[in-house]
């Protein structure tokens, strides 16, 4: 049976409300949780950007729940120090934390002022972070000189058992590679034959671990409300790559978003306000082979959707 998770969404809801946001969701049946991470938001609108870090040493203390969060080593964050980062939360909270692993978007990486590479330095970069970070949770000192660089550097505080690093992928041809290195795989909600396709590649190829999909969504006391909602904090997430990672600020994508039709909106995100229509479309996942689906309610305000979902939803899927 597939875990149902609740996913943090640090681009749209303060890390204090947040944090109240995902011991609801334990409260109320979700069984994980995952994280993004972010240094700024799609859209002026969302308006937060809170340090995933920090917040999930607080997340993961506050709640029994296993986490997980969407990183992108190799330009914002160097990769010995994501290193360090997922062997503290790994040494504190053993077997209740993975990573995934990604290219990343211009959106957040750009701060650093070093050049947005394409995508496929970008992929060697992460390739490189992978093994990287690997070496250093095994107690290695690691130097290496490429993409990125690393002197010397040494974990002194690991885990006994190394968190899984994911892989995150929105292609077939991204999750046939992913398969090379990762512990599993992680993707986003997308017309069910673009989810076989992207599930079936990553197995084929002979991907290991675990399948896990975070699920957009948006739920309200009636559909007119619910579009509304995912029109307003969503409909600058519509875009496919390579807009969606090469855009460097949420004013640009407020800008190139003012126009993008409420159908359009409806195509990227699960838009109902039947709690029945969303266990179907859970359930649907699930039976693709999702064995962790990460709901995310896409609106800023996180009550009543957990509230909602874990009264009528969950005990639909179990």
């Amino acid at each position: 049976m597939a875990i149902y998770g609740f996913h943090s969404s640090h681009e749209q809801i303060h890390p204090a409300e947040l944090l109240k946001a995902v011991v609801r969701a334990e409260q109320a049946g979700f069984a994980a949780a995952m994280s993004s991470d972010h240094f700024s938001p799609w859209s002026a609108r969302q308006g937060h950007s809170g340090f995933a870090w920090s917040w999930l040493g607080a997340a993961l203390q506050a709640t029994e729940l296993p986490f997980g969060v969407v990183n992108a080593p190799g330009q914002r964050y160097h990769p010995a120090i994501i290193a360090q980062a997922i062997g503290t939360l790994g040494a504190m909270f053993p077997g209740r934390f993975w990573a995934a692993l990604g290219t990343g978007e211009a959106s957040n990486e750009h701060i650093t002022g070093g050049r947005w590479p394409r995508k496929a330095v970008r992929s060697a970069r992460l390739r490189e972070c992978v093994d990287v970070i690997r070496a250093l949770l095994a107690g290695e000192e690691v130097s290496h000189d490429g993409l990125v660089t690393v002197d010397r550097a040494r974990l002194w505080t690991r885990p006994e058992d190394p968190p899984e690093l994911i892989g995150a992928a929105v292609s077939a041809e991204t999750a046939r590679w992913c398969a090379e290195w990762a512990d599993g795989l992680i993707t986003v909600n997308a017309p069910v034959e673009t989810l076989r396709e992207i599930s079936g590649a990553y197995r084929e190829a002979g991907g290991r671990g675990r399948l896990a999909l975070q699920v957009h969504l948006s739920w309200a006391a009636d559909d007119e409300t619910a579009l509304g909602i995912a029109c307003d904090q969503w409909r600058s997430n519509v875009f496919r790559p390579p807009v969606c990672w090469d855009l460097e600020t949420a004013e640009l994508f407020d800008a190139v978003s003012e126009n993008v039709p409420p159908s359009a909106v409806a195509e990227a995100v699960n838009v109902s306000s039947d709690p029945g229509w969303h266990a179907a479309r859970l359930h649907e996942y699930a039976e693709l082979g999702f064995e962790e689906i990460y709901l995310h309610h896409v609106g800023q305000e996180q009550e009543a959707f957990v509230d909602v979902f874990g009264a009528k939803v969950l005990p639909q899927l179990r």
